[in-house]
């Protein structure tokens, strides 16, 4: 199935923008082209790069931004990541580098998650006085597919959003948009412009109503060096890794990383670690961890006599 670019006109939406890595060229890239669609946004991302951090709930400072779990970081930038507020800075706030005073962005020196909660919490009610109509994680700089969405803070920011019955989308590029020198990837902007493609066609379908069905949200992949006419594809977790995870039993002790998994069956063509390749790749995400019906009756059945004491 192809997602194409809808021409129908779209309308303004009120969007929380969150990510696991900070303030970056993605995300200012994305925050600068949903605004000239006419949306409103307001973005709320980690003090620092979260990567891994998954559905953790932790904050790090809970005054002034001091150096602790995160402190390699911190003591390397003086503060938040590329500068968006120094060390004794309060440990949630407006970012305070130049450029980015609108009072649009914003930072909690915690997990992923913690970032998102104040966002819908505290920044979108102070502004809307209500939940927005989109939460966005992202756009993270690495693809997020296969099993390691387990544990990434991307996925699991759009993870909680949908949880609270929010149209969510998790937002996921390739390592080669990093700018850390001038905020300025050149590949940035493009993957800004196929998210804003994505949107429209969902906004097509949907009308004023919500964009995703409830307990359903998306888990979206941009190959590397993408490019304005990419193509969208349908895709699903499947069993096919792009990433091998493995405990390092060695010093330095640690993540181990290898990638692929063998050459790929016909079975697996349509597995996002495979569609993202080439395609901006499209997932239905499962809100939780409640399984199918059929799941549930097989486990009353299997469990009839211990369920009937």
């Amino acid at each position: 199935m192809v997602l194409l670019g809808m021409a129908a006109p779209s309308f303004a939406l009120n969007i929380v923008l969150s990510n696991d890595d900070g303030l970056t060229s993605n995300t200012k890239a994305l925050y600068e082209s949903l605004k000239a669609d006419g949306h409103d946004v307001i973005v709320s991302v980690p003090c620092t790069g979260q990567s891994g951090r998954g559905a953790a709930i932790v904050m790090y400072s809970t005054s002034v931004i001091v150096a602790d779990n995160d402190k390699t970081q911190i003591d390397a930038e003086g503060g938040c990541h590329n500068g968006a507020a120094p060390t004794g800075a309060p440990a949630v706030g407006k970012f305070t580098k130049a450029g980015f005073t609108n009072g649009d962005y914003n930072y909690v020196h915690g997990t992923p998650m913690m970032a998102a909660m104040y966002g819908l919490d505290v920044l979108a009610v102070a502004r809307w006085g209500k939940a927005p109509d989109l939460v966005l994680s992202g756009p993270n700089e690495g693809q997020n597919v296969g099993k390691i969405v387990n544990s990434s803070g991307t996925v699991g920011n759009v993870q909680f959003a949908g949880g609270r019955g929010l149209p969510s989308i998790a937002l996921s590029a390739g390592s080669d948009t990093t700018d850390n020198v001038g905020l300025a990837n050149a590949y940035s902007p493009v993957v800004a412009q196929l998210t804003l493609k994505l949107i429209k066609a969902l906004q097509a379908k949907a009308g004023t109503g919500p964009l995703l069905a409830p307990g359903i949200t998306l888990n979206v992949n941009f190959p590397n060096k993408p490019t304005v006419d990419l193509k969208f594809a349908f895709s699903r977790f499947g069993s096919y890794e792009l990433y091998n995870l493995k405990f390092n039993n060695a010093v330095p002790y640690g993540l181990g990383i290898s990638t692929g998994s063998g050459t790929p069956t016909a079975e697996q063509a349509e597995d996002e670690s495979l569609v993202s390749q080439s395609k901006v790749s499209v997932t239905a995400m499962e809100v939780g961890f409640e399984h199918k019906p059929a799941a549930q009756q097989w486990l009353r059945l299997r469990l009839r006599d211990l369920l009937a004491q």
